[in-house]
């Protein structure tokens, strides 16, 4: 089985992150990939391209967390909120536009007016950069997951209209790939279809046909969607999904597993500035002190595939309770306590990557029974979960988070000894673990990747962290229009232009540290 590793059984069960992290039900995208790659076949397109369109579909949300912090501060404070409200709003449509904003906006009711002229215009608050973002890192994480050039240009595009009024490039007709033409009919069509049936979808289709959508896909699924639907809701999705993959099955190497791991870590890890590259960190750190505790190979590949997974569930949970400055209500807290469970049933949806669940899912049990989600004690933590605990806390004590600054190393080191003899972490564990942070060398180069400067390096790291031009500026003591001028050349470098790209270059690259 470990020999055999069939991608689409992976990327269909990672799909229920980006789900979650749109407010939806968890078995959306893979509904959704099974109407696009029916509506491709009843185009005739040849395989290549219904495999295109088949992964498009599927990871259409893959860029979901560049903007989840962003939108939870503009849009009443709960991102998958107002991403559920927002998703099937037709933008062309004044109307739609103006009920959408008004209903969604942070303090609606005080700010009517401005509200209500900010709709007219076309156009949300930083709306073109919130688009222009999550396109650009959905792009560049379908390329770290190894996946063709085509469904890269397809997550970029799909939020492209056939008229033209889209975003973020304003493209129209055949300017937009066939692919993101697709997806979006069926997108729009499973959701219309899961609030009001198959007529729904199929009176919006027709609405929208040469506005939104292209005339093409809508004639076609005009002749085959509501037959799509309900072949759909006939059919256990995550089954049928693996079923239509276009031939061939694409199988990969434990190699290219790691790559999928961690590219999914650094798109939850990307929902927050004060989580970037935590996921890595952690996964660092087990797997220095699975090899210190003679733990199998085996054991510690997925112990380290684990970490890298461990917080998946966090897509699940708003930004505006992550971000939150001040102290959480019970119910932010019991939702915070979910996430654990939501990275556990996200990887049960697969059976390559149940078996990380056991122990991801765990990463917050403690021995004494303290912890979460189940509540277990010693006897039934596994040594790798008790691991991947120790790891957990270690990296998170040293990265800053909204109520408190980051600890040292030491400081870090500490607090794990503080919890060892409390009797919530294992010892030995926290051993290795403190061991594996000291033996961790700071990335010594000759040269930056993409040509960065050493100064370059210095803005992009603060950047990536969310800060203003300004606040590099006054960071690194040096006036804001040299920090422009920094800021400019990194964009130019690293072929992209909003902070969600440049944080996922710093995270692949590991610029983070130093």
């Amino acid at each position: 089985m470990r020999d055999q590793l069939r991608l689409m059984d992976l990327l269909a069960a990672l799909s229920v992150a980006t789900d979650l992290g749109m407010g939806r039900p968890p078995d959306t995208a893979v509904r959704s990939c099974l109407l696009a790659t029916g509506l491709a076949r009843a185009l005739d397109l040849p395989d290549g391209q219904v495999r295109g369109v088949y992964l498009a579909s599927l990871l259409r949300h893959l860029g979901c967390t560049a903007t989840a912090a962003v939108e939870a501060r503009l849009y009443g404070g709960d991102e998958l909120a107002s991403r559920s409200a927002a998703e099937p709003a037709d933008f062309g449509d004044v109307r739609e536009t103006l009920a959408l904003t008004l209903g969604t906006g942070r303090g609606a009711g005080v700010n009517r007016p401005r509200l209500l002229t900010r709709a007219v215009v076309g156009n949300l608050r930083h709306g073109k950069a919130i688009f222009q973002s999550i396109c650009e890192a959905g792009s560049l994480l379908a390329g770290r997951l190894g996946l063709d050039r085509e469904v890269g240009d397809c997550l970029y595009q799909q939020f492209e209209r056939w008229d033209g009024k889209g975003l973020p490039q304003g493209l129209a007709k055949d300017e937009i790939v066939l692919p993101a033409r697709i997806s979006e009919v069926a997108n729009q069509a499973l959701l219309f279809h899961l609030k009001g049936g198959p007529e729904a979808a199929m009176a919006m289709v027709e609405r929208r046909a040469g506005g939104w959508f292209d005339p093409s896909v809508v004639d076609v699924f005009g002749r085959r969607g509501s037959a799509l639907l309900r072949e759909i809701d006939a059919v256990d999705p995550w089954e049928a999904v693996l079923e239509a993959e276009p031939p061939p099955v694409r199988y990969i190497t434990g190699g290219e597993f790691d790559q999928v791991a961690r590219g999914f870590a650094d798109m939850v890890d990307l929902k927050g500035t004060y989580t970037l590259g935590h996921s890595a960190g952690v996964a660092e750190l087990a797997e220095g002190a699975a090899h210190s505790l003679g733990l199998a190979q085996r054991d510690v590949e997925d112990l380290r595939r684990a970490a890298l997974l461990h917080d998946l569930g966090r897509v699940g949970v708003s930004s505006g309770i992550w971000d939150k400055h001040g102290p959480v209500t019970r119910t932010e807290r019991e939702q915070i306590r979910l996430h654990p469970y939501h990275t556990e049933r996200i990887l049960a949806c697969s059976h390559v990557l149940e078996p990380l669940g056991r122990i991801a899912g765990l990463h917050h049990e403690r021995l004494d029974g303290s912890g979460y989600h189940h509540g277990l004690s010693a006897a039934g933590i596994p040594l790798t979960a008790r691991i991947l605990a120790a790891a957990d806390t270690f990296q998170t004590a040293t990265q800053d988070r909204p109520h408190r600054p980051a600890r040292s190393p030491a400081g870090a080191a500490d607090l794990l000894a503080e919890e060892a003899a409390a009797g919530r972490l294992d010892p030995d564990c926290v051993r290795t673990v403190v061991d594996a942070a000291g033996q961790a060398p700071s990335p010594v180069r000759l040269i930056w990747p993409a040509g960065l400067t050493d100064r370059e390096v210095d803005v992009l790291r603060l950047l990536a962290r969310g800060l203003s031009n300004k606040e590099i500026a006054s960071g690194l003591v040096i006036s804001r229009r040299t920090a422009e001028h920094h800021v400019q050349h990194i964009y130019g470098k690293i072929g992209n232009s909003t902070r969600a790209a440049a944080a996922l270059f710093a995270m692949e690259h590991d610029l983070l540290r130093g």
